[in-house]
């Protein structure tokens, strides 16, 4: 069964730095144009919060189950119109109440969901165990669904009453993390709807949904090439587990036809909170003087919280030589990757696989990454090539190996428009070069590339792994150790891009999914040490798990390091909690 999760999160972060995108430019709320007002906007433009950076296209479909969906029903959302039982809170790590009140599980056997007894749908029926149970239950019937996997983990998911759900884990894949991100990433839909829309022919991923009807507080309004809006549903349920209504009454994300055209509305205080990758935002507020903030107000200024990679095809001649892999990671200068690609929101990234700041930095190990890893060093790099490999360069300057395998003539790629990493790549390129590698790029359109990966038809990509989730660091090692379950060359696959195999993965991956916490670390370093030494894949920065960025013109007490108020700098999962805390600036 193929895990499309990671897969689907991760373009749902990554695809917003596109900057050629077909929309409109026009920010319209409440059907009118806005302007910039350094007191902010008024009327019914100053109740509606603006957001940016989600959506670049006309929304075809509001199907939480599609992997089109538009704003704010796709997968990794903010929990707006479809919510989930649990969210993550990617500061704490922990998962806190959402639909249900909180998880009750001894880790071993099984996990105890208990539900809010008030929650209920926008239509005014009771939110109850029978539409939680339906909802996973769709998908071991349509295996084709994204979340199909969280029946690799469960044995079963059961109503013990109205409002209370117990999911049996299964003993022979023993994995509570991922059986919690599941339950912090799946919306619940209202069974007596969905069992219309499944007894259909069709998919149920493939139903538009354009009324969709979930338990959160915001309710979809207009829609078309310019805007998606929503409207605040009063009725809403969670009025007691957050102390009232969201502040604002309607939110409206415009749909931009770049992100330069996103920037300046941003700028001028048309857009209120942006994910959208906004290179040298902290010029607006030092230079301009804009009253524009991200979560830090330094260097990197948003929490990290992916890893995008360099990875290798591990099949291609010479790239399957860890040691020519090695000399690759040791020649590429992170530091200047960190600076330009990502505009000094990241620092230069590490060798390991584990996040060294938030919920993962208990596990890593600098000793461990001292040892086994590697940083910008050209002199090793050269130094592995000739002594290690005995490798000599030919007359074009590139090394070959003894048995003649020319190292280069390859190409990295990734997708055009995603500016950071064809930066990274650019870096890479110029970095390789001056040891004597010779590696090229090439940024064609997204499918292509997408298709080119999953199939394992490329030399070199820059590409995403696990973002951090309850499931990681584990998550992140599947993706990027793990050959079980991943299709061989020609077929797609959608982890282990690169079709690395070591056996001793396998029982390691094993036994640290279903480890006490006091177990995990050692576990952690083995899996760490195998991926340092062999360097199937090179992390190359640290990116957000979504840009967090805001104008204070119209809302104030959005969240930061200094006033976290309650609050994070996301958008999905515990990135509603804000949402109750911000005010009028002009109140």
């Amino acid at each position: 069964m193929s895990d499309l999760v990671s897969r689907r999160q991760f373009f749902a972060g990554s695809a917003v730095v596109g900057a050629g995108v077909a929309g409109s430019s026009l920010l319209a709320a409440c059907g009118t144009s806005v302007k910039h007002s350094s007191s902010g906007r008024k009327g019914a433009s100053g109740k509606t919060l603006f957001i940016a950076g989600f959506q670049w296209g006309i929304p075809v479909n509001f199907n939480p189950l599609s992997p089109t969906a538009g704003w704010p029903s796709g997968e990794d959302s903010p929990q707006y119109i479809y919510e989930s039982v649990v969210r993550f809170n990617q500061l704490t790590g922990k998962l806190e109440p959402g639909l249900s009140t909180g998880l009750q599980d001894d880790g071993t056997t099984g996990i105890i969901v208990p539900l809010q007894k008030n929650a209920h749908f926008q239509d005014g029926t009771a939110m109850t165990a029978d539409d939680v149970v339906y909802t996973f239950e769709l998908a071991k019937r349509h295996t084709e669904l994204s979340y199909a996997t969280f029946w690799d983990y469960a044995k079963s998911i059961t109503k013990k009453d109205d409002h209370t759900v117990l999911i049996t884990l299964d003993q022979d894949r023993l994995n509570p993390d991922m059986v919690r991100n599941y339950l912090s990433t799946t919306f619940i839909l209202p069974k007596h709807i969905w069992t219309g829309i499944e007894s259909s022919n069709k998919s149920p991923g493939d139903y538009t949904n354009m009324k969709p009807v979930g338990t959160g507080p915001y309710q979809l309004g207009k829609h078309d090439q310019t805007q998606v809006g929503m409207t605040r549903y009063d009725k809403y349920w969670g009025t007691s587990l957050y102390g009232g209504l969201p502040k604002p009454t309607a939110i409206n994300h415009p749909i931009f036809k770049s992100n330069d055209d996103g920037d300046l509305a941003f700028q001028q205080g048309q857009i209120d909170v942006s994910q959208q990758f906004t290179p040298q935002v902290w010029k607006m507020w030092q230079q301009k003087k804009e009253p524009i903030a991200t979560w830090y107000d330094h260097a990197p200024y948003h929490i990290p919280g992916g890893m995008p990679m360099l990875v290798f095809n591990t099949t291609k001649k010479g790239l399957d030589n860890p040691l020519v892999r090695r000399a690759i990671a040791f020649s590429i200068n992170y530091e200047q990757i960190a600076k330009t690609a990502m505009s000094n929101y990241s620092v230069p990234a590490n060798s390991s696989l584990i996040l060294p700041t938030g919920s993962e930095a208990t596990y890593f190990n600098k000793q461990n990454v001292t040892a086994n890893g590697w940083k910008y060093d050209p002199t090793e790099a050269k130094r592995i090539l000739e002594q290690d490999l005995h490798a000599r360069k030919g007359s074009d300057g590139i090394y070959r190996l003894p048995n003649g395998t020319k190292l280069g003539g390859w190409t990295a790629q990734t997708p055009t428009g995603w500016t950071d990493w064809n930066a990274a790549l650019q870096v890479v390129q110029t970095s390789t070069k001056a040891i004597g590698i010779d590696i090229r790029t090439n940024f064609p359109q997204s499918p292509q590339v997408t298709s080119a990966v999953q199939n394992g038809d490329f030399d070199l990509a820059c590409w995403g792994v696990a973002s951090v989730s309850p499931a990681t660091p584990w998550q992140r090692f599947r993706d990027v150790l793990d050959d079980r379950g991943v299709a061989a060359v020609g077929k797609s696959a959608f982890y282990n891009y690169g079709r690395f195999h070591n056996t001793a993965v396998h029982s390691l991956l094993d036994q640290v999914a279903a480890a006490p916490e006091s177990q995990r670390q050692a576990l952690y370093d083995q899996l760490d040490k195998i991926f340092m030494q062999n360097a199937p894949m090179v992390p190359l920065m640290y990116r957000p798990k979504q840009f967090y960025e805001f104008n204070s013109s119209t809302w104030k007490g959005f969240p930061d390091d200094k006033a976290p108020n309650g609050g994070t700098p996301q958008f999905s999962g515990a990135g509603n909690a804000w949402l109750y805390k911000i005010s009028s600036s002009s109140a």
